[in-house]
C-alpha cells in the first residue's frame, strides 16, 4: 500500500510495555491494536459475507462500529481516505490541502467553500505532520453519555484526556471570565450581593429543574434570557454567562427548556473529576476518539479496510462492490457518512443547514487564556456583541501546544458560527479580529506595566488596567502583528438544526428513498453530518438510533462485560497508571470504575 503522510497513531505513540502486571515482575504489553491501513497493512480479501457493512470512519460510524462488534455482529467497516476520521478527521497541514482540492472540486459534497492559507514557515520552520487539525472540533462534558461509554467499553485506555476550565465571554470588547463555583461568586467583588444571591438562587434551582414546573412551565415557550430576567433577576451580564458560556447556546431565543438542560448539563459535570467541567483528548479531538472505538471495534472482531470506496451496493442481491474490485455479501443493513456515497447517488439526505468553520494556526502561545496547568479555553461571542452586530454567537476553542495538535509557541483557534448565509463568514472574520486584538493588546512590548494604562471610573477613580482578558483597553492599538501560519474556512452542511443533536426522525426519510433506479428496498441508511453543538452530547443519540434500526433494540448497546483479568491487573498497576498519564500533569486518566488515575494533580 502506498505510504501517506499522517500523524502518529494511538499505538505508535504508546510504549510497547507497560512494567509488571504479575509476581514475576515480566513485562505486560499494553492492549492497544493495530489498525489496518495506519500500522498493518490492508487485508488482501474482503470477507464473502458479512452482517454490516459501514461506510465512513467518523466518530458515529466508529461508536456504532464498536457496540456492533461487541454485540456479535460481523462488522466490514472501511474508508474511502487514507486515514481514520472521515468528517471528524484530525488532519495535517498537507492533508488539509489535499482535502481542500477535493471540496472545491466537488468530491465531497457536504462541503463547500473551502479556502485556506498556509505560510512558508511550514515547510521551513515547522513540519506539516507537526499540527493535527479537527474537522469537527468537540468537547466532552465530564458527566456524558460518551464518557461514561468511553469508560465502560474501556475505550478510554487508548486516549489521554486534559482538563478545560476557562470559559470566556466577549462584551464590550473585554473578555469576562467565567465566574461559575459557589466559591467564585462569593468572592467576586465586582457581584452585588443580590445578584449573588439570585445567582445561587438559580443554580439551586437548576440542578433539579424538571421536577419544579410550577416556576419554569409558563415559559416552556418562551426565552431563557426572559425567564432569568423575569423570574431570577438577574443582570445582562449573569444572563449572557449563563445561556452562552455555561449553557453554550446558540442565540438569546432558545427556548427555556433547552436551555435549562444545557445548563445543568454544565454544573452536573463541574467537580466530576476535578475543578473543571469539560476535557478533550490529546493528539486530536473527534478524529482521535473515532480512532479509539475503531480500535475497541477491531478487537471485537470488526474488519477494517482504507483507501476502498463502495462503488455500488444491489439492494436486491445484497451484494456491495468496491473499488479495488472485490465484493461481499451484506445480510442486513449498509451504514454510509454521505462523504463515502457512491458517484450519481440521489437519495442522500438533504443537508439543510450551515455550519462555518474558520481554524487558524497562530505563533502565539496564548497561555494567557489557559488556566493554570491547562492548555485550552472556550471563548464565546454572544448575539450583539462584535462589529458586524452578529445575531447567532460565534464559540472559539483555542488549543495550545500542550494538547499535542501544534509545536511549542504556537496554537490552534477553532471558530464556529451557525449564522445561514455569507453573514456566517463575516461574523468569524470579526470573531478573529477581536481575538486577535485582544491577545496582541495583553502581550503588547508597548505596555512596560499595569500603570502605562488607566482609566478613570464613574466616580472620577483611577483603575489600573493590566490589560488582561477581562479587562480589555478598547481604545489601545498596539504595533505588533500576530503571525497566522495557516487560515483555514470552510462551510460545513449538515441535517442536524444548530447546536443541536441529531433526532431519530432524521433516519426516516431515507426508507424510501433508492440508491439504484428501480430498486424496491434500498437497504441503506445515511448517518448524520456532525453538527455545529460543541459537545459530544449528538454521538450517542445518533449511534443509539442507527443500533436499534439494526439490531432492533437499543437495550444491548454496548452491554457487554469485558472480562480480561490482564486488563484490569494492567488499569491496577502504577506503572500502567504513569504510562497513560503521559508524564504530564495535566493529562487525565481513567480507571474502569470511572475516577481519574495517573499523574494528574486536582
Amino acid at each position: 500500500m502506498k505510504s501517506f503522510e499522517r500523524r502518529p497513531s494511538v499505538a505508535e505513540r504508546r510504549s510497547p510495555f507497560v512494567g509488571s502486571a504479575s509476581t514475576n515482575n515480566t513485562p505486560t504489553p499494553m492492549v492497544v491494536p493495530h489498525l489496518a491501513g495506519i500500522e498493518d497493512p490492508v487485508p488482501e480479501t474482503t470477507p464473502e459475507k458479512v452482517d454490516v457493512l459501514i461506510a465512513g470512519t467518523g466518530i458515529v460510524e466508529s461508536v456504532l462500529a464498536a457496540a456492533l462488534a461487541w454485540q456479535g455482529s460481523n462488522v466490514l467497516h472501511i474508508d474511502q481516505n487514507d486515514h481514520y476520521g472521515d468528517t471528524s478527521a484530525t488532519l495535517t497541514v498537507d492533508q488539509i490541502k489535499r482535502w481542500v482540492n477535493e471540496v472545491n472540486s466537488g468530491k465531497l459534497a457536504p462541503y463547500s467553500n473551502a479556502k485556506l492559507y498556509v505560510s512558508t514557515n511550514v515547510g521551513r520552520n515547522y513540519k506539516s505532520r507537526d499540527f493535527g487539525v479537527d474537522l469537527s472540533p468537540k468537547l466532552l462534558f465530564a458527566n456524558s453519555d460518551l464518557l461514561s461509554i468511553l469508560v465502560k467499553s474501556r475505550v478510554h485506555q487508548y486516549l489521554e484526556f486534559q482538563s478545560l476550565s476557562s470559559f470566556h465571554t466577549f462584551e464590550n470588547d473585554s473578555f469576562e471570565k467565567l465566574t461559575n463555583s459557589k466559591q467564585e461568586i462569593f468572592t467576586d467583588n465586582n457581584l452585588p450581593l443580590m445578584t449573588k444571591r439570585n445567582l445561587m438562587r438559580f443554580i439551586k434551582f437548576v440542578l433539579n429543574w424538571e421536577a419544579q414546573p410550577e416556576i419554569w412551565e409558563a415559559y416552556s415557550e418562551r426565552s431563557i434570557y426572559d425567564f432569568l430576567t423575569e423570574k431570577f433577576k438577574l443582570d445582562k451580564a449573569q444572563t449572557f454567562e449563563l445561556i452562552f458560556s455555561i449553557g453554550l447556546c446558540y442565540n438569546i431565543e432558545t427556548v427555556t427548556p433547552k436551555a435549562l438542560q444545557r445548563i445543568r448539563r454544565y454544573l452536573t459535570s463541574f467537580d466530576v473529576y476535578g475543578p473543571f467541567p469539560v476535557m478533550y483528548s490529546k493528539y486530536g479531538g473527534s478524529g482521535e476518539v473515532s480512532q479509539g472505538f475503531c480500535r475497541s471495534a477491531a478487537v471485537g472482531g470488526a474488519t477494517y479496510k482504507l483507501n476502498d470506496k463502495l462503488i455500488d451496493y444491489n439492494p436486491e442481491t445484497k451484494i456491495a462492490t468496491f473499488k479495488d474490485g472485490s465484493k461481499v455479501t451484506v445480510m442486513e443493513k449498509v451504514i454510509m457518512s454521505p462523504t463515502q456515497a457512491p458517484e450519481g447517488c440521489a437519495n442522500i439526505p438533504k443537508q439543510q443547514f450551515e455550519i462555518h468553520r474558520l481554524i487558524c494556526i497562530v505563533e502565539k502561545t496564548c497561555n494567557q487564556w489557559f488556566a493554570d496547568g491547562e492548555s485550552a479555553a472556550v471563548v464565546v461571542f454572544p448575539p450583539g456583541s462584535l462589529k458586524s452586530n452578529n445575531t447567532q454567537v460565534v464559540q472559539a476553542v483555542i488549543q495550545g501546544s500542550n494538547s499535542e495538535t501544534c509545536p511549542r509557541g504556537t496554537s490552534i483557534w477553532y471558530l464556529t458560527s451557525a449564522e445561514q448565509g455569507p453573514r456566517g463568514e463575516i461574523d468569524l472574520d470579526a470573531a478573529l479580529e477581536a481575538l486577535e486584538n485582544s491577545l496582541l493588546r495583553e502581550t503588547s512590548q508597548d505596555i512596560v506595566n499595569d500603570s502605562d494604562i488607566v482609566q478613570v471610573g464613574p466616580e472620577g477613580q483611577t483603575i489600573i488596567n493590566s490589560v488582561k482578558l477581562g479587562q480589555s483597553f478598547k481604545e489601545y492599538v498596539p504595533r505588533e502583528k500576530l503571525n497566522f501560519l495557516m487560515k483555514f474556512y470552510f462551510t460545513q452542511h449538515t441535517s442536524t438544526p444548530p447546536f443541536n443533536i441529531v433526532a431519530s426522525s432524521l433516519f426516516d426519510m431515507q426508507d424510501d428513498n433508492r440508491l439504484i433506479p428501480g430498486a424496491s428496498d434500498n437497504g441503506i441508511i445515511y448517518t448524520p453530518m456532525p453538527s455545529a453543538e460543541i459537545s459530544y452530547d449528538e454521538v450517542v443519540t445518533a449511534a443509539k438510533v442507527l443500533y436499534e434500526k439494526i439490531v432492533g433494540s437499543d437495550d444491548d448497546f454496548f452491554d457487554v462485560d469485558f472480562e480480561d483479568e490482564d486488563d484490569n491487573a494492567m488499569t491496577n498497576n502504577p506503572d500502567y497508571e504513569n504510562a497513560i498519564a503521559s508524564n504530564s500533569d495535566e493529562d487525565i486518566a481513567m480507571g474502569d470504575s470511572g475516577e481519574p488515575v495517573g499523574e494528574m494533580e486536582i
